[in-house]
């Protein structure tokens, strides 16, 4: 049985020591083999590729399944590597399109909520962001075992991000707090939430659920909600150069999300919860349209959409938020 915390423990020290090409040629080999034995992660893979790019047939998503599985192990790759990168490399590798949108908070001393989903190479994102940007907050999953959730938040801290703990006393509060502290970005994955906390969605013409927080932090710090998504792209032979890879990633910020007008006929707890749904939809709109154009850039190998979901248990999790 392969000790998972302490093989990500070796890659993170030893990674950095293989020639690039060399360390590039074998992940991608072993993203060739998982899509070739096609399993249940890869499988999955194909069915929401499958929701969000109905143009395609079957044939055409398992090649896009393919290119999804390399891109996914790219980001590992390029995790593993990362806290021996130089500013240099960093800048060569990120480049950003709606940066005003993001600026226009920060350069006033503000915070921003972004809505992220699992795209591109996040943790690249915000190495980039803190010293080009601002100081990043975040929030990550309690992973098992407990080793492996150090080495992660080790790793996040090495490159400049500060990491909360999903699921401790207070992370929100502290999020809040971290919110109105002013001139921070607060990046969180939100693309799958399936507690009782999630909102349910159209993502590309599909019911989804996905989490609440990005929009119930912007609310409750009184900051704005941007949408941001990642994808990959190969670089021409300059940046190539400086940044030691043939990979880089683009930054798409977006116009921050309205907020709206609270319904006075409404408690405040229901109007709360009505500003949340119509913020998170104006976020995931946003995701859906960049899916269709960067669909192999999600790396979304569980269950999202609520067609895929065990009946039973998701009508516990509907009772248990009040929905049914």
């Amino acid at each position: 049985m392969v000790d998972v915390a302490k093989a990500y423990t070796f890659a993170w020290r030893h990674a950095a020591k293989v020639p690039e090409p060399v360390l590039r040629g074998a992940f991608a080999l072993a993203a060739d083999i998982v899509w070739l034995r096609r399993g249940g992660g890869v499988r999955r893979l194909e069915a929401n590729y499958a929701r969000v790019r109905p143009d395609l047939d079957a044939a055409a998503v398992r090649r896009l399944s393919r290119v999804g599985m390399r891109s996914y192990l790219r980001y590992f790759r390029e995790a593993f590597t990362l806290q021996n990168v130089t500013p240099e490399q960093v800048l060569a590798r990120v480049r950003v399109e709606g940066i005003e949108h993001a600026r226009g908070v920060t350069e006033d001393g503000e915070a921003a909520s972004l809505a992220l989903g699992h795209l591109g190479n996040w943790d690249l994102a915000g190495a980039w962001a803190t010293p080009n940007l601002a100081p990043v907050l975040t929030v990550a999953e309690k992973l098992k075992p407990e080793a492996l959730y150090d080495e992660f938040v080790a790793f996040r801290r090495s490159i400049g991000i500060d990491v909360l703990g999903l699921g401790d006393p207070g992370v929100f509060r502290d999020l809040v707090r971290g919110g109105k502290a002013g001139r921070r970005i607060i990046p969180l994955l939100a693309d799958r939430d399936l507690t009782a906390s999630g909102v349910e969605v159209d993502l590309a013409g599909h019911r989804a659920r996905v989490a609440a927080g990005p929009a119930a932090l912007a609310l409750a710090a009184g900051i704005p909600l941007l949408p941001l998504m990642i994808r990959y792209e190969r670089l021409d032979a300059a940046r190539r150069k400086v940044a030691r890879t043939p990979w880089g990633i683009v930054l798409r910020f977006y116009p921050p999300v309205p907020v709206p007008e609270a319904d006075p006929g409404m408690s405040a707890p229901d109007r709360r919860r009505a500003q949340v749904a119509a913020m998170t939809q104006g976020w995931v709109d946003a995701m859906a349209h960049f899916l269709r154009e960067s669909t192999e850039d999600w790396h979304m190998l569980q269950k999202v959409f609520v067609e895929d979901l065990d009946p039973e248990r998701y009508a516990k999790t509907q009772a248990e938020a009040g929905e049914l």
